[in-house]
């Protein structure tokens, strides 16, 4: 049964609207704009981040090896003195690597003749810049010396600043000096 109270009409649908009318030139380059700007600021953005993350890496990296190459320095035995100049020279580059090299010679006799030992352990390291190839980082040593005059050892406290370069994928240590 159906009940018809007068005032409710029949439902009949609405006209079909127009459809909307397309963008205008301008507005599909103000569109393309907006979308272009967007991207690019997420591209440069994610590549500073990239650019960042490398940075950081190039410095642990090169943190890590000039603690090994200080340790190299600092670690002299009279009866290895050989190796110990070929370990010191196979880790450097540049400037530092051609003084090693014309000093050793003399260096290496008055080690041997002094019979002279050290024992050298990182207490800090601190990396100071770096980028991609290019790194100066700064260490505390301690060092325990021993020769033929002083067969106790004396304790020898040094801040090496060391300048890391990235050659050839390994970090050499191209400048050190005590600070």
């Amino acid at each position: 049964m159906s009940v018809d109270f007068g005032w409710e009409s029949e439902w009949e649908p609405l006209p079909a609207a127009d459809p909307p009318p397309g963008p205008s030139g301008l507005s599909r380059l103000r569109r393309w704009l907006a979308v272009a700007t967007l991207a690019a600021t997420v591209g440069c953005g994610g590549w500073l981040a990239v650019q960042h993350y490398q940075t950081h890496v190039a410095g642990e990296q090169a943190l890590a090896a000039a603690e090994a190459y200080v340790l190299r320095l600092s670690n002299i035995d009279a009866d290895n003195i050989d190796r110990n100049f070929a370990e010191i020279t196979d880790g450097s580059t540049g400037q530092f690597r051609t003084m090693h090299t014309r000093s050793s010679v003399r260096l290496r006799q008055q080690l041997i003749d002094n019979r002279a030992t050290a024992r050298g352990h990182v207490a800090e390291a601190v990396l100071k810049s770096a980028d991609r190839n290019h790194a100066v980082v700064v260490l505390l040593i301690d060092q325990a010396v021993r020769n033929a005059d002083n067969p106790e050892p004396v304790l020898d406290h040094s801040r090496i600043r060391m300048t890391m370069d990235k050659v050839d994928g390994r970090w050499l240590a191209s400048n050190v000096e005590l600070v």
